[in-house]
């Protein structure tokens, strides 16, 4: 997991080319005004932006969630967002099977600690950083960029 400021993204290059055009497209958007919906960044390399709305809730509803074909960058837009985080190595309740198909398999177990994530920051999850996004209280706006694991 790595949180930065994303003006200060540039550290984060060179782990793989997919993040790379991620954090440069970032970089270069970051004032947009976003719509509700999916952009596609690279469709060679398959990454994608997808604008949300999600509805906040409470850290004992957040759920854990982990990916293993894509790595996750969150972008919070309009206010600031908690995310829980735990390793996945250390997870021992899976709910359900992995989806293949949706690339995702929430857990529930307890995240070992909480990111709070301010407007101009970004997460980035790998494979083996289940977290539990959209913790806070009211209104919530915020990009979650989908990155190949290479």
């Amino acid at each position: 997991m790595i949180v930065c400021d994303i003006i200060n993204a540039d550290r984060v290059k060179g782990i793989s080319n997919a993040l790379d055009i991620a954090i440069d497209w970032l970089q270069a958007h970051r004032g947009d005004k976003f719509e509700k919906g999916t952009i596609t960044i690279d469709p060679e390399k398959r990454v994608t932006v997808k604008c949300e709305e999600p509805h906040m809730r409470t850290p004992e509803v957040a759920e854990l969630e982990a990916h293993r074909r894509y790595i996750d960058i969150h972008v919070p837009l309009k206010s600031n967002e908690t995310i829980g985080w735990a390793s996945v190595d250390r997870l021992k309740y899976p709910h359900g099977d992995y989806d293949e198909d949706r690339d995702i398999c929430f857990f529930g177990d307890s995240a070992t600690c909480r990111l709070h994530l301010r407007v101009g920051q970004m997460a980035v999850f790998f494979p083996e950083d289940a977290h539990a996004p959209n913790i806070g209280i009211g209104a919530h706006r915020k990009l979650c960029i989908k990155v190949p694991v290479e």
